[in-house]
Formats: C-alpha cells, structure tokens, sequence
C-alpha cells in the first residue's frame, strides 16, 4: 500500500512538472520536439543546426498557410518626397516606424486619401451640397432615397475614376501605386494601406505553442533524422542491430502529409485578394 501511493505521488509529481513545461520560444519548442522523438531515452541524430533549419522551414509554412499566424491590420503612410520622384514606396528605405513594414505578408486593399474626388471635406463636393440642401433635418427626407443617391454617386465615382491599382512585392517589400505621382499625392499626405501582418513569435510567445506548429516542426524533424539514418542503411551494428533509417523517413513523410491535409482543411487562411 505504502509503495502505490508513493508511486501515484511520483506520478502526479511527474504530471505537475510536464503541465509546467510552457513553450514559449525556440529552446523549449526545440526540447519539447525531441522529446517526442524519444529523447532522451534514445539519440536522436540530428545535428543542432539541422534542427534551426527545420524550425525555420516549419515557421515559414506556418506563416504562409495557417490562419492564426497572420492578422488583418489597418496601417497610416506618409508620402515622402522620395517615394514622390521614385513613384514607389520602398519600405526598406522609409525613415518612419518599419516595425510593422517588415512583417507584411500582403497588401489587400489601399484606400483612397483625403485628396479624392468625393472629397466631404470640401464644401464644393457633391456629396457636401447633397447633404448641405437636402438632408438639413432626418424628418422630412428618405433615407432610402439618401441611400440610393448615395449609391448612384458612389457607381459613377467607380465608373469615371475608379480605384488605384496597386502591386505589392513581398520579397523586396516595395508597394507600387498606378497613378499619377505629381498630381494625385503630395508629401506629407497619408494613405491607409489594408494589410497582414506576420504575427511576430518573439513579441507573442503563444505562438511557439500552436499544437500544429509544434507537430509540424517535430515531423520535419523527424524526416531529417530518418535522411541522416538512411545513408546507413544495412550496416550492422555490435548485437546484431541494424540501422532503418528508411522506416523513420516514410513515417515522417506520412506524418507530413497527413499535416499538410490537416492545413488545407482546417487551418487554412480563406482565400481572398491578397498582393505579395
């Protein structure tokens, strides 16, 4: 009787100690897929720097294809003069706050400035008479009637300006508007650019917990230590053993594809209009 409980004690002990294991940045993320690979009770043959490599290949499908990795973000520009005369706005050279430029995943939609056409501001718009002479009180006026203008304006608006295209190139982080530099923007003047944005790990541990992420990197892990035993295949080791690195590597291609399914079907970002 004495020895169970001790043993439950142990056990719990154990449980406590494992529930207390929080990972939370790349050492832990690192030890807690070796762990699942059987260590340390048996050697797993991969090298520290293989294993960076892996991470690092597990981040980037992760932030490419999973949901939870990006965030839809609304974020100011200042036009400078020197995205005026080089009619691009590179990211890489912008003197303002570039912390969350250089986590751009894509551009979606870049909104027109205060400069537009249907300027409300300005008090020889349309849309400002429309309200100025017809909508002085909300009693004797439609708003569906409002609506409907309001419509029919914003339709012309679309036919006879349209939008701005744009292009957004992730890799050299440079947004191209199709416009007219000289004219339509001025220095000083600010556009709202719709975005996502990576979620940075370093900044928001959590996300070194997603369990699919954790799964994910432990396969890849596991499939370069099924390649680095493989090149030995067939030799014998003292007892009669034999490596079968080959069995590891179709395990972890399995696994890898099962993951990859599991990312398509349930993880997946909606597909939408995304530049980059």
């Amino acid at each position: 009787m004495l020895l169970l409980k001790l043993a439950i004690r142990i056990g719990m002990e154990e449980n406590g100690n494992m529930a207390q294991t929080l990972v939370n940045n790349r050492d832990t993320l690192k030890e807690y897929c070796l762990r699942r690979l059987g260590k340390p009770a048996i050697d797993i043959n991969v090298e520290d720097d293989q294993i960076d490599d892996r991470i690092d290949d597990a981040f980037q499908y992760y932030r490419d294809y999973h949901y939870d990795a990006t965030e839809r973000l609304y974020k100011k520009y200042q036009i400078t003069q020197e995205d005026i005369t080089e009619k691009v706005i590179d990211f890489n050279r912008s003197g303002q706050d570039t912390e969350w430029q250089d986590q751009i995943l894509g551009i979606i939609n870049v909104f027109p400035t205060s400069r537009s056409g249907w300027d409300t501001a300005n008090m020889f718009d349309m849309r400002y008479q429309l309200r100025l002479n017809d909508l002085y009180d909300f009693v004797d006026v439609s708003i569906l009637h409002y609506t409907m203008v309001m419509q029919h304006i914003s339709l012309l608006d679309d036919y006879f300006t349209g939008k701005t295209p744009f292009n957004f190139s992730r890799h050299k982080n440079e947004l191209r508007l199709y416009c007219d530099w000289e004219t339509d923007l001025e220095v000083g003047e600010y556009i709202i650019i719709e975005c996502d944005q990576i979620i940075d790990p370093n900044t928001y541990s959590e996300v070194y917990n997603d369990m699919w992420l954790k799964r994910y990197t432990t396969a890849l892990i596991k499939r370069q230590w099924g390649q680095n035993l493989s090149k030995y295949d067939g030799i014998t080791l003292p007892g009669g053993l034999t490596y079968n690195g080959q069995a590891i590597l179709d395990s972890a291609n399995e696994e890898i594809s099962l993951l990859h399914e599991e990312m398509d079907t349930k993880h997946g970002a909606l597909l939408g209009m995304v530049i980059g």
